[in-house]
């Protein structure tokens, strides 16, 4: 196999500009990249670094993306304006790498002008978010365009998850089917571990004394959040109800957001039960891990998940999970043995439930069976720690990502 001189990893989101799993990943892939080969990170930002085996340079936005059009075209006209900074400068790497969609274009001209591999990791995929028309309104049909023009044109596209694999080839069906590979996210299990910290959870009305469910994650349709807000009214009194919750899609469902969880609080709060603390500040790192270490039971109520990063880090911590049966989460929580899942029947061609109040209940009956059973969510939380150290390090997740480099 030839060797690698350099990668060149293009994405949107890079420290200290991270608000999803896609993000955590690629600064992850970046660090551990850098340990066997020099890499050169290109994202949206302000960031520079220039260090022996990791360079950074950030790139700024169009000043004009949101002026004198819908507001809701400035994210995909900002990210075809940053693509062509980042292909149009000067490239000595062996091989391009590309997160999201925001990036895919200019990895499809980098691969046209300096003569390079491309290679791209599905996080998600735009045909399995139809809500994003709602965020990005007609944008959303140029973001279906790059992202489509770019799995057809990589020369071999990473899939998170077998499902996520699976979701590629039945979405783009003229894809060869030999060049989508299948490499997992990862966590830093040094970083990730349980701790006994408490401070950050005082500091903002959380109990740490008595049991709570928690949720982390963006306000968005994707991650279910609004089903587990409807689930509230029948989680046990007795447990608090933690959300760590930010960074709405839309204002839309923003307001939804705000309105129905007020309205979960005032119910609990007249029946005597514990309350539901929202937390909507995006935390850093450290104080997120404080929340996984001490919670009860992590929840994840998404409704389209190609991996779920987040279940991996309640796990590292040692925290059992509840989550949805859709997508990879089936290939990270084993039920009845890290957690439970959550059967999740969908209205064919959408991702709403058939059934949402009956979703909501069986949230709700997940959460309450591993609180309620201090030995069943010690059990679920070692096993879960076990499961991640022995198969989700990041670094045989960039040994088989630099392995795939070299085969092109």
């Amino acid at each position: 196999m030839p060797e690698i001189s350099k990668v060149a990893l293009f994405t949107n989101e890079y420290p200290p500009n991270i608000y999803g799993g896609a993000g955590v990943h690629a600064e992850y892939l970046a660090r551990e990249l850098s340990r066997l080969v020099p890499v050169e990170v290109r994202c949206f930002g302000e960031q520079k670094v220039d260090e022996p085996s990791l360079r950074v340079k950030g790139y700024a936005p169009w000043a004009e993306a949101k002026t004198n059009t819908d507001p809701r075209f400035g994210g995909a006209l900002d990210a075809m304006y940053r693509s062509l900074g980042m292909a149009k400068d000067n490239l000595d790497a062996s091989v391009v790498h590309c997160h999201t969609w925001y990036v895919q274009f200019a990895g499809f001209l980098a691969k046209k002008l300096w003569g390079i591999p491309f290679v791209l990791t599905t996080h998600s995929l735009e045909p399995l978010r139809p809500w994003k028309v709602e965020q990005l309104g007609n944008a959303y049909h140029l973001s279906a365009w790059i992202e489509r023009n770019g799995i057809l044109d990589a020369d071999a596209v990473i899939a998170v998850s077998q499902e996520t694999r699976n979701d590629v080839l039945r979405c783009f069906p003229g894809v060869d089917p030999d060049k989508v590979k299948v490499i997992h996210n990862g966590i830093d299990l040094r970083e990730y571990q349980k701790t006994g910290a408490v401070d950050a959870l005082t500091r903002r009305g959380v109990d740490p004394e008595k049991p709570y469910a928690l949720f982390v994650g963006r306000i968005t349709r994707q991650k279910g959040i609004i089903h587990l807000v409807n689930a509230i009214p029948d989680i046990d009194p007795s447990i608090q109800v933690v959300l760590c919750a930010g960074a709405p899609d839309t204002p839309e469902i923003g307001r939804e957001m705000s309105a129905r969880v007020a309205e979960v609080s005032a119910q609990r709060e007249r029946a005597g039960g514990a309350p539901v603390i929202w937390v909507q500040e995006m935390l850093p790192r450290d104080q997120v891990i404080q929340y996984y270490s001490n919670a009860a039971v992590f929840c994840c109520p998404s409704v389209y998940e190609p991996f779920g990063i987040i279940n991996l880090e309640a796990m590292a911590c040692e925290t059992a999970v509840v989550a949805s049966a859709v997508g990879g989460i089936p290939e990270v929580v084993v039920p009845e043995e890290t957690g439970l899942l959550v059967d999740l029947e969908l209205r064919p061609g959408t991702f709403e439930p058939v059934d949402a109040a009956k979703f909501s209940r069986a949230l709700a009956e997940g959460i309450n069976t591993v609180t309620l059973d201090p030995a069943l969510r010690e059990r679920f939380g070692q096993a879960g720690r076990r499961r991640v150290e022995e198969r989700f390090s990041w670094t045989a997740i960039a040994e088989r990502t630099l392995d795939l480099y070299r085969s092109l």
